[in-house]
């Protein structure tokens, strides 16, 4: 057999090979902000409650539906998604700070969470209330944000990117709800 025969048939048993490593599972990964979307006074923005059933489970790759895999964090996703939901808010133009303020903005999480098929597809859905100086419920709103794109398998970035337009996404949404934008405007 010639040299070159030999070289490429080595190179293809390595490729080959490579294939069929065991995948390393994601678990407890850190939540990374990578937002890959942006957007264009409000008082505090209260840390949201993560109402999940299982707070550490953020994403699940179903391509082989037989063996899903899981990815999981360590990071505290309530603190997390409050935390760059105030950024969003404020790189929106809105006066955030952590003291009393006009109004005042809480929520709960209820789903912050993505599916990795042939796509990475990420879902946020938030309950927000907003409420004036006095304690008084001004508005109250289900919210939802979400993406879907392409990357490569099971990859902790794609899953950065993900959950991070997501929150951009959800908080565009509570900034275009006609009523939210009525009670914060006349508060």
């Amino acid at each position: 057999m010639s040299q070159r025969v030999l070289s490429i048939l080595c190179a293809t048993l390595l490729l080959i090979g490579s294939g069929f490593a065991a995948t390393k599972l994601l678990e407890n990964i850190p939540l990374v902000w990578k937002p890959t979307d942006t957007l264009g006074s409000l008082g505090p923005l209260d840390t949201l409650v993560d109402s999940r059933n299982n707070p550490s489970l953020i994403a699940e790759n179903q391509e082989k539906p037989d063996k899903p895999l899981p990815v999981t964090t360590s990071g505290d996703v309530a603190a997390f998604v409050t935390d760059h939901m105030k950024e969003t808010l404020h790189v929106a133009g809105l006066n955030v700070v952590d003291g009393p303020g006009d109004m005042t903005l809480s929520g709960e999480i209820r789903q912050f969470f993505v599916t990795e098929t042939s796509t990475y597809h990420s879902e946020l859905s938030l309950v927000m209330h907003l409420k004036d100086a006095h304690g008084k419920e001004v508005w109250s709103g289900a919210i939802a944000g979400g993406t879907d794109r392409f990357g490569r398998s099971y990859k902790a970035e794609n899953y950065y990117e993900t959950l991070s337009d997501a929150v951009i996404r959800a908080t565009q949404n509570l900034l275009s709800n006609p009523a939210f934008a009525d009670a914060f405007s006349h508060p």
